[in-house]
């Protein structure tokens, strides 16, 4: 296997006595796009900041192509485009300045800025736009211009912290055309998102829980490490029935899907085949039950809530 694009040792992080990230430790191939999803506070942006060089590690270290992310921070800087959640380009400035600007500050060589110019604003969809201010862009071609601003001095490696929020169907789609083709470039893509949808669209995804590393592994294999079925019954009024069935001692979660409740239990089986001889809620009304495969957000349900009862072990 060729030498990982990034790579993390026991990586940490404290602030006095919180513990922000804990020892991960993970690589990530060229050419991937990772996904890394937590819930607010569970460190991703801790971990992207130390790659990026802007907080230095408590504990441990971490490379891109390499060179050690803090110790060599400036020559790392050149390694990496990033694109931030909310816009942070100068407004005033019209598409293409922006770009230039960004070209500068990344030392781009002057004769090789036109061809390159050329070339973001017809990768983005960005050339009818051309000398538009930056201010006036719609939500999602805001965020192409970023995409293209980090992209100008052709990094091998991009960050992307919740690219998609906010946007519409339609650029988010846009935006995930435009990764996988960067990502068939050979481009290697650490994406942060709370999207469930967007995760299966990664190659692989890490999940992240108060510093932790959870999990790793491809989407089709996490869906995989569900060791128990997961039971979708119909019940009516379905609203009641959520309530009800979220204090029973024998689920872990409920979940509503469609107008359907997908449980979380260790032994759905059993479960299903005593409800079936005797439903024991005479309020609620037993319609119907199914068997289902486990999505991303199943997957990250399990993992967050700690539901380990349903879960085989997963090495990261």
């Amino acid at each position: 296997m060729s030498n990982p694009v990034i790579s993390l040792e026991e990586l940490s992080k404290s602030y006095g006595d919180v513990h922000a990230v804990r020892n991960l430790s993970f690589t990530v191939e060229r050419g991937a796009i990772f996904g890394f999803l937590g819930a607010n506070g569970a460190g991703k942006t801790t971990t992207m900041r130390m790659l990026c060089g802007l907080v230095r590690p408590t504990n441990g270290r971490a490379t891109i192509t390499g060179a050690d992310v803090w110790k060599e921070r400036e020559a790392v800087r050149a390694k990496f485009g990033y694109v931030a959640q909310r816009f942070s380009l100068y407004r005033d400035l019209t598409v293409e300045e922006n770009i230039r600007f960004f070209a500068g500050a990344c030392r781009v060589p002057g004769h090789e800025l036109p061809a390159r110019l050329t070339r973001l604003l017809s990768l983005t969809d960005l050339k009818a736009k051309r000398h538009a201010p930056a201010g006036s862009l719609s939500g999602g071609m805001r965020q192409l211009l970023a995409l293209a601003c980090a992209l100008v001095h052709e990094p091998p490696l991009l960050f992307l912290d919740e690219p998609t929020s906010g946007l519409d169907p339609v650029h988010r789609q846009q935006m995930w055309n435009l990764l996988y083709d960067l990502s068939n470039a050979g481009i290697t893509i650490f994406v942060t998102t709370h999207y469930m949808d967007e995760a299966e669209r990664c190659t692989e995804v890490g999940f992240i829980e108060s510093g932790r590393l959870l999990a790793k592994a491809s989407p089709r294999a996490l869906k995989a490490s569900f060791n128990a079925k997961l039971l979708e019954i119909d019940v009516e009024p379905v609203m009641p029935a959520l309530v009800r069935l979220r204090d029973s001692p024998e689920i872990l979660g409920v979940s509503l899907r469609s107008g359907s409740l997908r449980l979380y239990a260790a032994e759905p089986e059993k479960l299903v085949a005593r409800w079936k001889e005797q439903w024991p809620f005479a309020d609620l009304r037993w319609v119907g039950d199914r068997w289902v495969e486990p999505d991303m957000e199943d997957v990250f349900t399990a993992y967050s809530q700690g539901y380990d009862a349903v879960l085989k072990p997963t090495q990261p």
